[in-house]
């Protein structure tokens, strides 16, 4: 192996402009790691929040955006369990995906599902282990009952739909245009709401109300969540995108007994990221292995496009995923 390698750089904070293509030293795993020779990576939210400033790696993380990859391991550092060299893995990342090569611990190594390609696989990590978690653990999502999702056509939207569809919900979704409602319906949502020509928050009164709602937008989605919300329901926050301020009267939340949460998951500890790993490995892959559930796919990029990728991405105009190829 060579000890240098392509790698995407942020040069200074700002838009998809400031990713350049350069050369870094090859990383070494440590105790507990591997090395990942990277075939694609997947292209997330919040690398661009990264690349704006808004978004600091944790300590010890590399500089280089890209939170999941798919590849083969080619190093395993001392104390690094279950993952041997020339396994092929898709895994989430610290950091440092965006380069021909990546160190991420053992334990956020999933294999790649049966019969899927690695192109595909690579866009399992980030969103499968985000929805899991809160939608599932955090959420407490039950056969049943009444799910909305928000931002139904985004890579977060379109695996939560699939994985609460498969595990017997009733799903609603809000997407911004016919036809990101008609692939939120193919993924089966019952439901798709263009938000640009209804209002949510009666839809779902008008079926009881939600149960669980999983938001990514924030601002003022956020009291209008919480009018939305059945009694007893829940509310999971995972991004901002309209802001994270907003003027909200608690009143409502004590009447109806509702539950406001949220999380983020690059900040988590290594042992809580190793156990979201260990329940997709035991509930999520089999259906993966089956077929009965796979990533959406948009569009693909080469690595030296990352530029291209994250405009593409920024616009809203995908559907599913976005990744750059790499190896």
């Amino acid at each position: 192996m060579s000890q240098q390698m392509r790698a995407v750089e942020i040069s200074r904070p700002g838009g998809p402009e400031v990713l350049q293509l350069t050369q870094r030293p090859r990383p070494e795993p440590g105790h507990g790691q591997v090395l990942i020779k990277v075939a694609y990576a997947g292209v997330n939210r919040p690398d661009a929040l990264q690349r704006a400033g808004a978004y600091d790696p944790p300590p010890g993380a590399s500089d280089l955006p890209g939170l999941e990859c798919s590849g083969e391991v080619v190093a395993v550092g001392p104390g690094a369990e279950d993952v041997a060299v020339g396994d092929k893995v898709c895994a989430l990342l610290p950091g440092g995906g965006y380069a021909d090569y990546v160190v991420t611990p053992a334990a956020h190594c999933l294999p790649v599902p049966q019969g899927m390609a690695l192109r595909e696989a690579a866009c399992l990590p980030e969103t499968f282990f985000t929805v899991w978690s809160n939608v599932f653990t955090r959420g407490g999502l039950k056969a049943g009952e009444r799910f909305l999702v928000h931002g139904g056509s985004s890579g977060i939207g379109t695996t939560a739909i699939q994985l609460a569809h498969a595990f017997g919900a009733r799903v609603f979704a809000t997407a911004g245009s016919d036809d990101k409602c008609r692939a939120c319906l193919d993924l089966g949502a019952e439901r798709a709401i263009n938000y640009r020509d209804e209002d949510f928050v009666k839809v779902m009164r008008s079926e009881g109300g939600a149960d669980l709602i999983l938001d990514m937008v924030g601002g003022d989605y956020i009291p209008r969540n919480v009018k939305a919300l059945a009694e007893d329901g829940r509310l999971v926050q995972i991004a901002f995108l309209q802001g994270p301020v907003v003027e909200l009267n608690f009143a409502l939340m004590m009447v109806k007994r509702l539950t406001l949460t949220g999380s983020t998951l690059r900040p988590q500890s290594d042992l809580a990221k190793a156990d979201i790993a260990r329940d997709l490995r035991e509930a999520v892959w089999p259906l993966l292995d089956a077929g009965r559930i796979a990533p959406v796919m948009d569009s693909e990029f080469d690595l030296g496009d990352a530029a291209a990728a994250h405009a593409r991405m920024e616009s809203s105009g995908h559907i599913g995923k976005i990744v750059l190829k790499v190896g």
